[in-house]
């Protein structure tokens, strides 16, 4: 009888798989030997067998647990197939979502960090055309400028607790922004007005999605939030100088926070910027 067999390692050759997989499906009751020798305990295979092995790798590959395939092929029940499947589509669904932001953040850290190794040295005013973006915004609850840099962080995390509890991607929760009035940033006042992460297209619709909408921008860059507000003053006093107009608000802009490593501070590129109209 043995000779019409496969051993448990041809039949596992044969099929491309692992001779302790069969010995796992064995074990749960999945696909058994036709035939274990007494004194030996090695297990035999009929090659007709093939076709349920075919079918339970095909169902692996369809993303189904090992224990929602032996449910199936013990009901044969076509019903229950259908519904584990259209729930494993679900699933997929969501994770290729899931996948697509990511990639899409990949692609913008590698970005940022580009920008960041081509930009000026710090100090440098530029007069840069910059494309509309969209933001996730909420309002800032205190002005951090008449603060410090602690304020500031409990900001931030007021902004990734508002992603939180409105279950919006945390992905994007990096290289944060502020905006501030152009009336504040005329009079010289620094008044923090919100605070933002950039988003994409991919984002979920929201009431706390902006746009901001492209045009020319004087930009001024700086590695530190203690610098910010001496930075801000040379951008309003070069504006004033070049008789340049300042056409909207205020935005410091967080480039990327690789910038340095440092466990005592958040490390931060910035590119305080206002858009601007040409008398």
């Amino acid at each position: 009888m043995k000779n019409e067999l496969l051993s448990i390692g041809e039949m596992a050759k044969i099929n491309n798989i692992s001779v302790s997989t069969l010995r796992l499906y064995d074990e749960i009751g999945l696909i058994k030997p036709c035939y274990t020798d007494k004194e030996s305990r090695y297990r035999y295979y009929n090659i007709r067998q093939n076709a349920r092995l075919d079918m339970i790798q095909y169902m692996k590959a369809l993303g189904m647990e090992l224990k929602e395939i032996k449910e199936i092929l013990e009901s044969g029940d076509t019903k229950l197939i259908e519904s584990i499947l259209i729930h494993r589509k679900k699933q997929v669904k969501e994770q290729m979502a899931n996948l697509n932001l990511q990639l899409a953040a990949i692609s913008r850290t590698i970005e940022s960090l580009e920008r960041y190794r081509k930009s000026p040295s710090i100090g440098t005013i530029t007069i840069e055309y910059i494309p509309h973006r969209k933001i996730y915004s909420m309002p800032t609850s205190i002005n951090f400028y008449d603060y410090g840099i602690e304020v500031y962080e409990n900001e931030l995390k007021e902004l990734k607790n508002s992603l939180i509890k409105h279950n919006l991607p945390q992905i994007y929760y990096c290289n944060a922004g502020t905006t501030m009035k152009k009336e504040s940033f005329l009079e010289g006042k620094l008044e923090s007005d919100e605070i933002f992460v950039l988003v994409d297209d991919n984002f979920p619709q929201s009431d706390s999605v902006k746009r901001i909408e492209s045009g020319m921008y004087v930009c001024i860059y700086l590695d530190s939030f203690d610098d910010e507000k001496e930075y801000a003053k040379r951008l309003l006093e070069y504006c004033r100088e070049n008789n340049y107009k300042v056409a909207g608000d205020y935005i410091c802009e967080v480039l990327t926070e690789f910038s340095v490593f440092d466990d005592e501070k958040r490390g931060m590129f910035l590119r305080l910027q206002v858009p601007v109209a040409f008398r």
